[in-house]
């Protein structure tokens, strides 16, 4: 059982990886796309502000409602093998959710103006009211967006993952097209009608194999007494409550930011969406596929697979997303250089993007080890542990940022090492609390994993940087293609490093995934 479970995970992790890593990419032609137009300037800084409250909204109704209430409450009705009765519940939770995602679109227009100062208190003037504008075009875009997340939930739940993982590649494409289409016409409107049309046909990509599966059972109900939706709803409200605490911290940063020179929260933003690149393949990806495993295991009662299958979750994650920090350290120039630096985003951009990336740096392995963390307190149907930790940490980023800010010179650079250091807080309070309660999470094979990882980073981390420094005295770094040799060169040789050196410790990780490749070469063979 324990292998089952393993390569059930691995397998769906792969297929949600390789999607994530396509949406990653084109995530990046889409930052790039917003630089390379519009530049590190005063309306971009605006156009990112203006995600903050609709991005907030769909992390707690989706985000919150999905991971926390509905994957586990539906799919314990479907390891009971009560479809019937699991499209009940399914068919009230998606009503619901509906008509109070469409309320809050249409008050979230309404009151745009009311709403502004808590996303950019900073901001005034001219500068103001394209905010309050781009805000009311872009909540229509949450609202398809969460619609499709609605979508993203049911199909996990049946352990299909390809096209909730294919839907964020439609939504970048609309928005690099509004980019680079729209945007020499409309201006900074080109990237809000782009977002509009990616949100939609991310929602219209899954919706067919949703109604497919949900037209035998679905009802057009709002039953709120039923038990289920009362379980969901015990499990939701402090979810909710935990990602409004963590999304504050977002906000707060972003707030900050606007008080600080122009372009600090363009730098921000996208040296966050840098760490996310890993984060969201990797992390994302592996979490993704154990939630509905652990879920069945807890529906199952089969506790001591459960805490192997999350370690298993969590010695993956570590010994991915710890070179990945390194490696952005080390390479943290050549990489936003290579991936930003053109048209209105100057030399002087990169080094400003490049130093916050640094600062985010140590949050990259907290925050993936909290996707995997979260997932196994959700589906032991407790969302009130998480939620008592992120108010402590949201707290903690709160006072860290003034800190910086008042005491330092660092800038943007201040606020994002707060987050950091909240992230780092937040990963070492929840792995506490999930471990005394399976009966130990950090076990010897886990701690060899993370010493061992961190040792060889060390050494790739260095090879990469010298590489880098090497080819920058041989290369023309005014140009894109010796950049991008510059940069994927030095990555190239701290791959190999690591590899090398992970092979040479005999980590149990890179064997697995060695093996498994071989199994698949010899299956296609």
């Amino acid at each position: 059982m324990q292998n089952e479970n393993r390569e059930q995970v691995t397998k769906a992790a792969t297929i949600v990886m390789l999607a994530i890593l396509v949406s990653r990419i084109l995530g990046f032609i889409r930052e790039r796309a917003v630089a390379e137009v519009f530049g590190r300037t005063a309306t971009t800084d605006v156009f990112f502000a203006a995600f903050a409250l609709p991005d907030l909204m769909y992390q707690l109704l989706v985000g919150g409602a999905l991971s926390s209430a509905f994957i586990p409450v539906f799919t314990q009705y479907l390891a009971k093998d009560d479809e019937k009765e699991a499209w009940y519940v399914a068919s009230v939770f998606l009503n619901a959710t509906f008509l109070l995602l469409l309320l809050i679109m249409v008050l979230g227009v309404i009151f745009t103006p009311q709403l502004a100062p808590l996303v950019g208190m900073g901001f005034s003037g001219e500068q103001r009211d394209l905010l309050i504008l781009l805000m009311r075009v872009t909540f229509p875009a949450v609202f398809f967006t969460a619609l499709a997340g609605l979508c993203m939930g049911v199909l996990h739940s049946y352990q299909k993952f390809f096209l909730p993982a294919l839907g964020p590649i439609v939504y970048n494409l609309g928005q690099i097209l509004g980019a680079y289409i729209l945007g020499p016409i409309i201006g900074i409107m080109g990237m809000a009608a782009g977002t509009v049309a990616g949100a939609l046909g991310n929602f219209s990509i899954q919706f067919p194999a949703v109604l497919k599966r949900a037209k035998k059972h679905y009802r057009p109900v709002v039953d709120l007494r039923h038990p289920g939706i009362r379980r969901m709803g015990m499990l939701m409200l402090p979810a909710i409550l935990g990602l409004s605490i963590s999304q504050v911290n977002v906000i707060v940063s972003q707030n900050l930011a606007s008080t600080l020179e122009t372009g600090s929260i363009v730098a921000l933003r996208l040296a966050n969406r840098l760490i996310n690149f890993p984060l969201g393949i990797f992390a994302m990806g592996i979490s993704t596929a154990v939630f509905p495993t652990l879920a069945r295991l807890t529906a199952r009662g089969e506790t001591e697979e459960f805490r192997r299958t999350l370690s298993f979750g969590l010695r993956v994650i570590f010994f991915i997303t710890i070179p990945s920090a390194f490696g952005m350290a080390f390479l943290r120039v050549p990489i936003v250089r290579l991936l930003f630096e053109s048209g209105e985003f100057l030399p002087g951009d990169t080094l400003a993007t490049a130093f916050a990336l640094l600062f985010y740096v140590p949050g990259l392995i907290a925050q993936s080890t909290l996707q995997v963390t979260t997932r196994g307190f959700y589906s032991l149907q407790d969302t009130k542990t998480p939620v008592k930790i992120g108010f402590v940490t949201v707290v903690l980023n709160f006072l860290l940022s003034v800190a910086f800010l008042r005491l330092t010179n660092l800038g943007a650079g201040g606020l994002a090492f707060a987050y950091s250091l909240s992230s780092i807080f937040n990963m070492a309070l929840a792995m506490g609390v999930l471990g005394k309660r399976l009966g130990g999470l950090m076990d010897p094979r886990l701690w060899s994993t993370v010493v061992k990882s961190a040792i060889a980073s060390v050494f790739m981390g260095v090879g990469a940087y010298y590489t880098a420094s090497l080819l920058a005295s041989y290369l023309p770094l005014s140009s894109k293609l010796g950049q991008a040799i510059q940069t994927f060169a030095a990555i190239g040789v701290g791959v190999a490093v690591y590899l090398a050196l992970s092979l040479l410790f005999k980590m149990e990780e890179s064997h697995y995934f060695l093996g498994l490749l071989k199994r698949k070469l010899r299956a296609r063979g």
